[in-house]
């Protein structure tokens, strides 16, 4: 089988396609080569943006690939070129989305306001508000304006000459993960902080997360299946901890004897405020997967948390003071508070 991969050099991807190599697939990947990627000596490469996707059809047409697999599908109108450029060359179509299609998400960003109940699963009901970024002054990752997975998702599985398949991702952590997601509290922990200081609710908040190894070997299984096409799946850990049990399992990990202290909101600084609204937690279901595909983790739990630390701690991110992380307290306000709580005892 011949697979097409766009934007397979980042974070997800390589491993992505080393799976699909391993299993014995033909592989191209499209890509602009702005990045290096470990890839396997047998994959192809074309170059180019996919913002110009139709401008390379021939060359699409010459490989003939049966699948296709987006990586870096962000807007309606990418998913419309992406529709539009392999009708009629390829079999189906892959697209990689991600769960804050769920109005679970507005609630967690505090665009709408009745808690939904978790864990999610493949039918709960999605955002009633479009373009979750579109007024965030700070969007990740320098996400488009435009983006919007609920559309995109729309647009790949309307197709009835081009089946799709959606892998709507959790928050993925590994080495090379972009955001850093847990630097914030290994940092802390690598300073040999006593305390780690949360709010109540955010000590108890769960959100599913998925280690990048695991993750891209759900990807390359729902490739791999026919009887993927015209579904959605998701992909996560099973496991799901609070942030104050993840802190803890981190500090397990590394040596860490230090401990969390748990405070209510009124007890923290009045300047102190939490952008998002841990009531709601960001929990799925795996079950579909686990079952139609005979999906499980490659790599452990404690495995995957130990490579995400040594990799960490070899790349600490540009920004890494402390200010850059609004939901944690300045080291300064958590001594005193420390002292404060020492000297109640």
């Amino acid at each position: 089988m011949k697979i097409l991969v766009i934007g397979g050099t980042n974070f997800i991807g390589p491993h992505v396609v080393r799976h699909l190599c391993h299993l014995g697939y033909e592989v191209t990947v499209f890509h602009r080569g702005q990045t290096i990627a470990e890839l396997p000596t047998n994959v192809h490469q074309i170059f180019g943006d996919r913002r110009h996707l139709k401008e390379f059809k021939s060359q699409f047409e010459e490989i003939a690939p049966q699948i296709v697999v987006d990586m870096i599908l962000f807007t309606e109108q990418d998913a419309v070129e992406l529709m539009n450029t392999f009708k009629g060359i390829a079999k189906r179509v892959v697209a990689i989305s991600s769960i804050d299609v769920y109005r679970a998400y507005s609630v967690l960003l505090g665009q709408e306001s009745e808690v939904i109940s978790v864990p999610l699963t493949e039918n709960s009901p999605l955002r009633q508000q479009l373009y979750p970024f579109r007024d965030m002054p700070d969007r990740p990752l320098k996400t488009p304006i435009d983006y919007e997975k609920i559309l995109v998702e729309q647009v790949v599985m309307s197709e009835p000459t081009l089946p799709g398949t959606i892998i709507r991702l959790p928050m993925v952590y590994g080495p090379n993960d972009p955001l850093h997601r847990f630097y914030p509290y290994l940092q802390r922990i690598d300073d040999k902080r006593p305390v780690i200081v949360l709010e109540e609710s955010l000590a108890r908040w769960c959100g599913s997360y998925g280690y990048v190894e695991n993750v891209a070997y759900a990807i390359a299984l729902a490739i791999c299946h026919e009887q993927a096409a015209g579904r959605i799946y998701h992909v996560a850990d099973r496991e799901a901890l609070s942030e104050a049990e993840r802190i803890y399992k981190i500090g397990q990990l590394t040596g860490w004897q230090g401990q969390v202290f748990v405070l209510p909101k009124e007890k923290l600084p009045t300047e102190w405020k939490l952008t998002v609204n841990t009531k709601q937690h960001w929990l799925i279901d795996s079950t579909r997967i686990r079952e139609e595909l005979g999906y499980k983790e490659v790599v452990s739990p404690d495995e995957a948390l130990l490579q995400t630390i040594r990799w960490e701690q070899a790349n600490p991110p540009k920004d890494s003071h402390q200010s850059a992380f609004p939901w944690l307290l300045d080291y300064v306000t958590e001594d005193a508070i420390q002292s404060l709580v020492s000297s109640n005892k």
